[in-house]
């Protein structure tokens, strides 16, 4: 049985298109595409045998089946050829327990900022370089990949880009993320333009030049990218047995990986892989938080803001491309949304880091709205708990600093503030600072 994917409208809209046609929205009536699977073709396999395929494959040394996105090949891009695909062996990142967090009893975090760019966005920027790539083989005159980013969408794009010897073209608000990030897409050749604006203003003009100018759009409202991303549901449902956890906490700014989330949730309850739907709850930051509003007025329509400076800089964006998407997920999934303020998240970050994960500061919102969920007792001691970690820490090194050392204006009163105890070369200052420090 051969499988096939195609894009349809998330409005029901007549039409499908394939998966290496240019398009982004649907031609009729303007609503974003997804990927919808010949689910017909995949139930021809068992639930059985799906398992045993992705197990087999899992960590595998055999490229490029080995990677958490291409081990479930037939789910995410059937249609492409092997010798088209980009990968640095993405996904298969650690679910680690944190026992005790927030005295709850089982709570992990997925952290996909261990894959190879350092966050999330490898696992869609795989699908849609590869796409591409096998797009230009197939004749294609496609100019560049473009995206308008925050920080780690702009890495990834760059990195599978230069992978496969196409140009890449990052658009970044000047000023307004971190020089780790920064230097990324830099050090990789990518063509880096830092524009007078925020991260909405950017969105804006890349879909101009993706329309004008002959490139291809590397953005989440390309639902090439939500393929790879949704292969974290499914990567965490084997992690457990094949079962899944009570609750699912991710933070959101574009809104695409809680959609991401939702789409490899539905595939796995669909085929009979898993026997029940997690519930899943969207962290905002406070000063960017449309989605949080529409849901305290009952899921109303989005109402866009000017998303305001967040420690969380990668989701400091104030009109969600994929809000339509995220709101039909989280109506699926019994989904709620809750906010962190600026010292609830670095304090959170801060409390995780305790039990040593060294998390970013995105992870840091996830966490500070699962004490909240916990304070109002929505999530409980009996509840199995999975926080999704988009990035890693070390990509915001300037935000650890500024926390341990109290420069950070929006954490006036840091919680765990850690610095080091300066000395003299005398031994007994330093077994007198010793005995203090472990009598803490």
């Amino acid at each position: 049985m051969a499988f096939s994917a195609e894009f349809r409208c998330i409005a029901g809209c007549p039409g499908a298109y394939p998966l290496d046609q240019v398009i982004y929205r649907c031609p009729r009536c303007g609503d974003l595409l997804e990927v919808v699977h010949d689910s017909a073709a995949l139930r021809t396999r068992s639930a059985e045998q799906w398992k045993q395929l992705f197990g087999d494959r899992y960590k595998s040394v055999d490229e490029p089946w080995g990677s958490g996105v291409w081990g479930k090949h037939e789910w995410v891009a059937p249609a492409l050829r092997a010798d088209n695909i980009v990968s640095f062996g993405e996904g298969t990142t650690h679910l680690t327990r944190v026992t005790g967090y927030a005295g709850l009893g089982d709570v992990r975090v997925k952290q996909c900022g261990t894959s190879h760019s350092g966050s999330f966005k490898d696992l869609g920027m795989t699908v849609l370089v590869s796409m591409v790539k096998q797009m230009v083989a197939d004749g294609a005159k496609l100019r560049a990949i473009a995206c308008a980013s925050t920080g780690d969408t702009s890495a990834a794009l760059a990195a599978y880009a230069a992978a496969a010897g196409i140009r890449a073209v990052v658009i970044l608000p000047r000023g307004k993320i971190s020089t780790a990030q920064l230097v990324q897409p830099l050090a990789m050749g990518a063509l880096v333009l830092a524009i007078d604006t925020d991260f909405d203003g950017c969105m804006r003009l890349v879909q101009e030049l993706a329309a004008k100018e002959g490139v291809y759009l590397a953005n989440s409202m390309n639902s090439l990218r939500l393929e790879g991303q949704k292969t974290v549901a499914i990567e965490l449902a084997q992690q457990l047995h094949w079962d899944v956890p009570d609750w699912v906490i991710i933070p959101g700014g574009n809104l695409g990986n809680v959609s991401a989330l939702g789409a490899g949730f539905e595939m796995l309850h669909g085929l009979g892989l898993v026997s029940r739907r997690p519930r899943i709850c969207v962290a905002q930051a406070a000063h960017a938080a449309p989605l949080h509003a529409s849901y305290a007025r009952g899921w109303a329509e989005l109402e866009p803001v000017k998303a305001k400076t967040t420690l969380a800089s990668a989701i400091q964006i104030g009109n969600p491309v994929s809000f339509k998407k995220a709101v039909r997920a989280l109506r699926a999934f019994e989904g709620v949304v809750e906010v962190a303020t600026e010292a609830e998240l670095a304090d959170a970050s801060a409390r995780a880091d305790r039990h040593g994960l060294f998390t970013d500061p995105h992870t840091g919102v996830a966490l500070a709205a699962l004490e909240k969920l916990a304070a109002k007792g929505e999530v409980t001691r009996d509840h199995r708990v999975v926080v999704i970690s988009t990035a890693s820490g070390l990509k915001f090194a300037d935000f650890k600093v500024g926390y341990h050392e109290g420069t950070l204006a929006e954490v006036p009163a840091a919680k765990y503030r850690n610095v080091p105890v300066e000395l003299p070369e005398r031994y007994d200052a330093v077994r007198d600072a010793l005995l203090r420090g472990l009598d803490r």
